[in-house]
């Protein structure tokens, strides 16, 4: 039986944070390369430092003579990446970063084994698990500390971006340690805001009085308490930030884009990689269908692992653990989720419409608990197979 009287944490970081403007740059390149390409492949990294940013991995075009059009366009994404982000410091400036772009083709061996073929459908990009998470404590469906952690940093953005709060830099990270009561979430014990300040004479207090407001009205009514401690910038200054204060790469965030640590998560990164990798695209099957198990009141709480091999179309594997909250059997779960939903490759690219460039806007604030949107975007925040879930069960 789960706990029900706990205090658990979870953190969240910025666009501006190193590693989130690396995942910004990956996941504008395939945006781009998706744009003039639905079919298009893409497994892009990034790394930034000082003046610098390097761009590498593999991309791949049916046209041979757009490809190269496409690689030459990386250096402005960059740039643009890193002006809408506003970095404009001495040391990492959107106009003076120094670009180096390392992209090159596809592996012809990777491809064979994900391509479609006569007689073989095609294939997952990769082997690996992956796991979806889905909670009924908030209305997202997401754990608490998590979403409201990204919740804090949001908004500080927007008032940064907007010119509201112009002493806002754009680096920043937050931490919630959030109080449950017979299993849902009531207060939050403690908070951990650090966040770049462009004023080198504001004081951690300075800080704090420009960002308490905003924190306070991004969470619930009564979970900030007397009781609640503080510590904003912890360490005093903050005001070398972004790639310039530390090196940043895609993909190091992974708990932070999924569920704060309040689920298992399979390995894989999700910035950069086009939907044929399933650590991507498998990930995001396996929080929609967990999404819809709970709506479809199956479950309070409810984990969804899937597997892979490279190069097979079907999963290995599809798991359920609802941790003793369902209201149906968990080996019962499984099997719909199995008749309701195509879990290829193919099939969930499909179903979800993930050959679009709707990825960017996924590389902060996590890539689960958001709107589904009209374009297409975060697809699998729906909850439109709970009535097929229900009348399989």
């Amino acid at each position: 039986m789960s706990r029900k009287n706990y205090v658990f944490t979870s953190e969240s970081v910025s666009e501006g944070h190193p590693d989130k403007v690396c995942d910004r740059i990956s996941d504008a390149v395939l945006d781009a390369f998706l744009s003039v390409e639905p079919e298009a492949r893409v497994a892009c990294e990034t790394f930034a430092t000082t003046n610098r940013v390097v761009v590498g991995g593999e991309v791949g075009l049916s046209d041979a003579d757009k490809l190269v059009e496409m690689k030459d366009s990386v250096d402005s994404i960059v740039r643009d990446c890193i002006r809408d982000i506003g970095y404009e410091q001495d040391k990492f400036h959107w106009r003076d970063v120094e670009v180096t772009n390392l992209l090159h083709e596809q592996s012809a061996h990777i491809a064979q084994g994900v391509d479609e073929a006569e007689g073989k459908d095609e294939g997952a990009g990769d082997q690996g698990i992956m796991f979806g998470y889905a909670t009924n404590e908030t209305p997202q469906m997401m754990p608490a500390p998590i979403l409201y952690a990204h919740g804090i940093l949001e908004r500080l953005a927007e008032v940064r971006k907007s010119g509201a709060e112009p002493a806002l830099g754009p680096d920043a990270k937050s931490q919630l340690s959030v109080r449950y009561a017979d299993g849902k979430p009531v207060e939050v014990t403690s908070i951990v805001l650090s966040t770049q300040h462009m004023d080198e004479a504001l004081s951690s207090a300075d800080v704090r009085d420009i960002i308490e407001p905003y924190i306070t009205e991004t969470l619930p009514d009564g979970w900030l308490t007397g009781n609640t401690v503080w510590h904003v910038n912890p360490t005093g200054k903050f005001v070398i930030g972004g790639p310039d204060g530390d090196a940043g790469l895609t993909g190091r965030k992974i708990i932070v884009d999924t569920y704060g640590g309040a689920a298992p998560h399979g390995g894989g990164a999700f910035s950069g990689k086009d939907p044929t990798k399933v650590d991507r695209s498998a990930a995001y099957a396996a929080r929609y269908l967990a999404k819809n198990v709970i709506a479809a009141g199956m479950a309070d709480r409810c984990t969804v692992q899937l597997s892979y091999a490279i190069g097979i179309a079907e999963p290995q594997s599809i798991y359920v653990d609802t941790m003793g909250t369902g209201q149906v059997d968990d080996a019962a779960i499984e099997a719909a989720i199995g008749k309701v939903m195509d879990l290829t490759p193919r099939g969930i690219r499909t179903h979800l419409g993930m050959n679009r460039p709707i990825y960017q806007r996924t590389a902060a604030y996590g890539h689960f608990g958001r709107d589904p949107q009209a374009d297409g975007g975060f697809s699998w925040e729906r909850t439109d197979l709970a009535d097929a879930l229900k009348n399989a069960v």
